[in-house]
């Protein structure tokens, strides 16, 4: 999941997580060779393989570890039953209390874990695949609440939490915008979980915001819903 932002200065908003020591943060792109670091892993050919294998390797981490977490994205939509077809890199929805106590799990593992300019997420590199670690979907800090209904199943052999249904597409739809509003990577997830959505409940927690309003007219055209 990605968002606008590509100043490289940083602007720390009240109640975000301080990561990294003052010489880390005044230089928040990644190393020149991200992976470096990295525990040695024969990586698959196929990308959606090497995704899914970085996915298995954080969850199983942070489940080790005893974080409140939830798979997100497109590998959580892949693990509820949608197709194989990953996007870009592997999402993790965490408190935003959570941050640093995460940041520090990846780390003393050996993955690399970076601040970006945004200030809504964390990232890391795992055998190669980016891996966003989010603590806030669609403008709003993810809770509690929405960790504790994750469903917990397998991830190509890997158990972990993953978002339900409902919340994952409700974060899919509220983030559209006029400046994000990729429909075409949200279609397929929500015609392949359409009967494991409360709809009404994406609807009412989006409003009346024009961009979601447009993708519900899209998926009711396509008789998806």
């Amino acid at each position: 999941m990605t968002q606008n932002g590509d100043d490289a200065t940083l602007v720390r908003r009240p109640g975000v997580p301080d990561l990294g020591s003052a010489a880390e943060r005044s230089v928040p792109a990644p190393p020149q060779d991200p992976s470096a670091d990295e525990p040695p892993h024969e990586l698959p050919l196929d990308r959606n393989q090497a995704i899914l294998e970085a996915a298995k390797q954080v969850g199983a981490l942070l489940k080790r570890k005893g974080h409140l977490f939830a798979l997100a994205g497109s590998v959580a939509a892949y693990a509820h039953g949608g197709e194989k077809n990953l996007q870009h890199d592997v999402d993790f929805a965490i408190r935003p209390e959570d941050a640093d106590a995460v940041a520090a799990t990846l780390r003393d593992a050996g993955l690399t874990v970076y601040t970006p300019p945004e200030d809504w997420l964390i990232k890391a590199t795992c055998f190669g695949q980016p891996v966003d670690i989010i603590f806030e979907l669609a403008h709003r800090p993810v809770g509690a609440d929405m960790l504790e209904r994750a469903e917990e199943l397998s991830v190509d052999s890997v158990r972990m939490p993953v978002l339900a249904p409902t919340d994952l597409l409700w974060s899919l739809t509220a983030a559209f915008s006029e400046h994000h509003c990729d429909f075409g990577a949200a279609l397929p997830i929500a015609r392949s979980l359409r009967e494991k959505v409360d709809w009404e409940r994406v609807r009412r927690e989006c409003g009346d915001e024009p961009m979601p309003a447009a993708f519900f007219f899209l998926l009711e055209r396509l008789n998806v819903i």
